[in-house]
């Protein structure tokens, strides 16, 4: 009887052996993700803020004034060259 007891009690340790090298090889592998993660969150805010830095000077009238006067060779509107178009009587 007391072989049979200190079998099962035997084959209970291993089991809760196993169980916890299981558990703690499941949280190394969770930290890892977990560090990984941040590092990740960390990169895509220094890409939010770099793409918002960028967002703000292209966005500046002069220099989209700047580019379309030196690329796209255009001219400030002036009275003189403005036409208006109107709708004639059908």
């Amino acid at each position: 009887m007391n072989a049979r007891i200190n079998f099962v009690l035997t084959i209970a340790l291993v089991l809760c052996a196993l169980a916890t090298v299981n558990s703690q090889y499941q949280a190394r592998q969770l930290f890892i993700e977990l560090g990984r993660a941040q590092s990740q969150a960390r990169q895509l805010d220094l890409d939010w803020r770099q793409l918002q830095l960028d967002q703000s000077t292209l966005g500046k009238n002069a220099r989209i004034e700047e580019i379309a006067r030196g690329d796209l060779n255009m001219v400030p509107l002036t009275p003189d060259r403005t036409q208006y178009l109107t709708m004639g009587a059908k």
